[in-house]
């Protein structure tokens, strides 16, 4: 068990250094007038990352991380200078987290203790 739980920090410690790193650069290229888009570095853009990635390492099982990215990528979105969502954000945010919680699989809920899941203990 010791081996996963070290390979499992190691890849979290790796994935966070390098994108602290590549944000880092990004900033400092920034400074230097290398111009990037504005929408790369905002708020909007961050949470979109961290909803994919905190979805990734729980393998898409919990939802919470779709919440981030239908926040984060509507708002990202509007940003695009191709896209025009101005008067749309806040609709299309309450739209999609009212499908999110019309589609959200309901919880079962365990009876005294018993779980079906798990076998009955003699």
């Amino acid at each position: 068990m010791e081996p996963q739980e070290k390979k499992q920090k190691l890849n979290f410690h790796i994935i966070a250094g390098s994108g602290i790193v590549a944000i880092g650069l990004i900033m400092m290229l920034d400074n230097l007038g290398l111009e990037f888009p504005s929408w790369l570095l905002s708020w909007h853009t961050i949470m979109l990352g961290v909803g994919l990635w905190m979805g990734y390492r729980r393998d898409f099982k919990i939802s919470t991380w779709l919440i981030l990215v239908i926040i984060g990528g509507i708002y990202t979105l509007s940003d695009l200078p191709f896209v025009d969502l101005s008067g749309y954000r806040g609709a299309l945010v309450l739209i999609g987290l009212g499908v999110y919680m019309l589609l959200k699989p309901a919880k079962s809920y365990a009876c005294d203790g018993f779980d079906a899941k798990k076998p009955i203990q003699f």
